[in-house]
């Protein structure tokens, strides 16, 4: 019997490269890999060093084109390119079933290099949906599970922390890593190909803690919700989507993908326990005022259990990651952890020692402090909203915002009847009518696969598939940062607003141009 083959993209990341020794360990009855297995990578000596022992397990021999590696029986192979690339996307491609991609460009390198972030999570995906519709069938045989990202919906803090898909999609302001991937989610959504799938992924949580001191961590509100994943349940769910059938109604949908209720934490509480584990007490280390006010992303998912009905990802909780995290912690920092929690005189040199080195991140120039001190007006008002808000945050513990896991919280409208069974075509004109826009199309079939016309508050005429709209978020692609101009939109936008005015005041009226990440790179 025929085995299918895998291409995977992205396997030397966080969450590829647990897919893909998912993928490995995955055996037939008979002992052999129940996959041929197809990576894209590009040739460099990080992924050369990680998947050595992989291609001397089995026996790869060099075929005509020296950067294609593969084994006698075709069923380990690698394509060493670069997806932004279509030839090398077609190499890869050929022959494949399906196509996993977790491929991306993330924060910060994202955020400081646009253009790169723009050719890896764009352009690659546009080659990636292009190769696959030109393959013999291709549109109609292969599946292509795409990974999207939380961040696509951006700031979304109380009363709004709790969110699903189809809420309007709003890229944080200087998040030119959220901006290339629901750019990259649009040409999979309005591709021909059957079956897809596009899993918005939350913050992955990676076992070395210490890997995520970065001053991008002082972006981020400390009352900010999370549904987190962890590295393990990430990989295993994106393989599993292999079981899923063709016949399902999993296919050509949207899907939030987290590790549920049990990988539920709010900012803080995440910061607490990581330096409690470390035997030190975070507001000995860090101030409050270091902390943006808005404009980050992470939300609660209400519907992350969907996805999980069909590829049963949940699996870890909070509890089994931190019990991760303990496990590697190197040596050294388990010693000055212990040293910590019985001696005070070393607990206070550490904390000490600690602060300093947070104090000099958030001094960066992409530090809220080195934002402060440069007077950064752009970044000051995008996350503060004003030097005065900035100054006027109390210390820990005074004047705390909410942060309880079951506070009220705000549905946001998606301006359709969401009960009825089938749409009409009034339905589609009431949707646009509430993004401050119009449904051009005079006729509709009622199929949420047809693409139709559109016109958006600003005037600009596109075309766009209804599912793509009014149950994935989307909307104007010309109105999609950068720049951002996002005070004007939800004057006209009362869709976009819900997700803008709960943290904006309606008299702000900023504007951040295509090239404002310059403020921060040397």
């Amino acid at each position: 019997m025929r085995k299918e083959k895998v291409l995977l993209l992205g396997a030397s990341g966080s969450m590829g490269f647990a897919a893909f020794q998912e993928l490995w360990s995955r055996k037939n009855d008979n002992g052999e890999r129940k996959y041929d297995i197809v990576l894209l990578l590009r040739p460099s000596k990080k992924n050369k060093k990680i998947f050595r022992k992989y291609l001397k397990s089995s026996g790869i021999i060099s075929c005509k084109d020296r950067r294609i590696r593969e084994d006698l029986r075709n069923s380990f192979k690698i394509v060493w390119g670069d997806a932004t690339i279509y030839d090398d996307v077609v190499q890869a491609i050929r022959g494949v079933d399906w196509v996993l991609c977790t491929m991306a460009i993330i924060p910060p390198e994202a955020d400081r290099h646009p253009a790169q972030a723009k050719a890896v999570n764009t352009t690659a995906i546009e080659n990636i949906v292009r190769a696959i519709e030109a393959e013999p069938n291709g549109a109609e045989n292969i599946r292509l599970v795409y990974t999207g990202t939380v961040a696509a919906t951006g700031d979304r803090l109380p009363p709004i922390q709790r969110g699903r898909v189809g809420d309007p999609l709003k890229p944080s302001i200087f998040d030119f890593y959220a901006t290339t991937k629901v750019r990259g989610e649009w040409a999979v959504l309005e591709s021909n190909i059957k079956r897809w799938v596009s899993l918005r992924q939350t913050f992955i949580m990676i076992p070395d803690i210490l890997r995520t001191e970065d001053p991008i961590m002082f972006h981020q509100p400390i009352n900010s919700y999370m549904e987190n994943n962890t590295m393990r349940d990430a990989g295993r769910g994106l393989v599993n989507c292999l079981d899923v059938p063709d016949d399902s109604d999993f296919w050509r949908r949207v899907y939030n993908m987290a590790g549920g209720p049990s990988c539920r934490v709010v900012f803080l509480d995440f910061m607490k326990i990581a330096y409690e584990l470390l035997g030190m007490d975070y507001k000995n280390i860090m101030e409050r005022k270091w902390f943006a006010l808005r404009n980050f992303h992470m939300q609660f998912f209400d519907d992350s259990a969907l996805l999980n009905e069909y590829i049963h990802n949940w699996g870890d909780s909070m509890d089994d990651y931190w019990d991760m995290v303990k496990s590697a912690l190197p040596r050294s920092l388990k010693v000055v952890a212990t040293l910590n929690k019985i001696s005070p005189t070393f607990r206070k040199f550490a904390e000490k020692t600690a602060r300093k080195r947070l104090d000099a991140l958030a001094r960066h120039p992409d530090g809220t402090l080195g934002w402060y001190e440069a007077h950064n007006e752009m970044r000051m008002s995008a996350f503060y909203g004003s030097y005065e808000r900035f100054e006027s945050i109390p210390d820990w513990d005074e004047d705390m915002p909410e942060m309880r896991h079951d506070a009220p919280f705000e549905q946001l409208n998606h301006g359709y009847d969401e009960t009825k069974t089938e749409l009409e075509l009034n339905d589609l004109q009431d949707a646009a009518a509430f993004r401050g826009g119009e449904c051009m199309s005079l006729s509709w079939s009622g199929d949420l696969y047809e693409t139709l016309g559109w016109r958006c508050a600003f005037d600009h005429a596109f075309a766009a598939k209804p599912y793509t709209i009014i149950k994935a978020g989307h909307w104007c692609p010309q109105c999609l940062p950068p720049p951002w101009n996002y005070d004007e939109i939800a004057t006209k936008n009362p869709f976009f607003a819900q997700v803008w005015y709960p943290n904006h005041d309606s008299s702000e009226s900023y504007y951040y141009p295509e090239d404002c990440y310059k403020d921060v790179v040397s």
